[in-house]
């Protein structure tokens, strides 16, 4: 009997030494698991500084270099090509002669009308003496009024003769002048397009070198319709600054606006612009194309973030603003302007404010990040 009752007192006991090991072996591992379930990981992120700063606002198009001045030089007259006085790629200057024709022809043509003009000198000298004694014989009455009629008439006939012979040698002249080619303004040649013994022709549209004027120069550029308010009160503040740069942004020339083109183009909703550049460093060359950054005013004393900042949604523009706990907030921003480095806020941050500048993608509001330098920034 007393075998029998302890066998019950015994599962008690085991029972209880079960429960207590679990109590007491086992539940600090479900603990830990359980912490290490709570806790998450803080994000690493790029942040930034919202700061105050004056900020240049810029309007930016695609631009075309222009020579200021372009000529073709062609001839005026037919002849041979006979000596040409300049290099490809060469400087000229205004009057310079760059090529000369054969001027025989043009000079023979010159001393034929000189003679002509010497031939009815000496008609129109004897036409003068007839007069004289016509008059002298009518006042004496040995002479009639139709002698003296008829001799006034052949004066003034050889007179009108001399004066179309003057003409014919000042037009004998400008050709002959014309066989010398020079050049109408100051630029840089470029390849020559005719060689020396070459026949060219007055009027020909091939011609024999094009001269571009490099210093200034010009670049042609379209902006949206929309910006001819804004500039056209601009100007009337004052010279407009454009800068040109080359593809990689860097800074070419620098430049005033010049020219409002009068109309908008209706197919591409655009006007067109013209800015001019002393181009002493030569960094423009016609035909190039660069990107045209037109300063419209600068904003002083802005609130600004970078733009990489900025982020786009659904329901707008936004930034994930950190707290002083690095928690994250999403807050809505109104852009006043931005452009590939910065962004001035209207509204919706603050100075002194720390703003993800990189790693957004992997956060949302309320998320606990870390801040880390951006060379630590790493994609996972």
């Amino acid at each position: 009997m007393h075998k029998w009752r302890a066998i019950p007192v015994l599962s008690l006991v085991a029972a209880g030494v079960a429960w207590g090991w679990l109590e007491h072996g086992a539940s600090p591992n479900a603990s830990q698991t359980a912490a290490a379930q709570g806790s998450v990981a803080a994000v690493p992120v790029v942040a930034a500084e919202v700061r105050r700063a004056d900020v240049p606002i810029f309007l930016t198009g695609l631009g075309t270099v222009r020579a200021f001045n372009s000529v073709v030089l062609t001839s005026r007259v037919d002849g041979e090509i006979v000596k040409i006085n300049f290099q490809e790629g060469e400087d000229v200057r205004a009057g310079d002669v760059l090529v000369e024709i054969d001027s025989q022809p043009l000079a023979a043509a010159l001393a034929q009308a000189q003679a002509a003009k010497l031939k009815d000198q000496a008609q129109l000298a004897n036409a003068r003496l007839d007069l004289d004694r016509a008059q002298k014989l009518v006042g004496t009455g040995a002479g009639t009024t139709q002698q003296l009629d008829t001799a006034r008439a052949q004066v003034a006939q050889l007179e009108a003769s001399t004066t179309a012979d003057q003409a014919t040698i000042e037009a004998a002249q400008v050709q002959l002048n014309y066989c010398k080619i020079r050049s109408p303004i100051t630029g840089r040649t470029g390849t020559r397009l005719i060689d020396i013994g070459n026949i060219v022709r007055a009027g020909s549209s091939s011609g024999i070198v094009m001269i571009n004027q490099m210093h200034p120069i010009s670049v042609a550029f379209d902006l949206p319709a929309d910006s001819l308010p804004q500039i056209r009160d601009r100007m009337r503040a004052g010279a407009v600054s454009v800068v040109a740069q080359d593809h990689a942004d860097r800074e070419l020339a620098a430049g005033k606006l010049a020219v409002i083109d009068n109309q908008v183009n209706v197919a591409t909703g655009t006007i067109r612009y013209k800015a001019t550049f002393d181009n002493t460093s030569e960094n423009l060359w016609p035909g190039q194309f660069v990107t045209i950054r037109l300063q419209l005013e600068v904003r002083r004393d802005a609130v600004t973030i970078p733009a990489a900042a900025v982020q786009r949604g659904a329901e707008g523009t936004y930034a994930f603003v950190i707290d002083n706990s690095n928690i994250v907030r999403k807050r809505p921003i109104k852009i006043g302007f931005a452009n590939r480095d910065v962004a001035v806020i209207d509204s919706g941050v603050q100075q002194g404010e720390l703003v993800a500048t990189d790693g957004q993608y992997r956060i949302e509001a309320g998320t606990r990040v870390e801040i880390v330098p951006q060379a630590a920034q790493t994609v996972n």
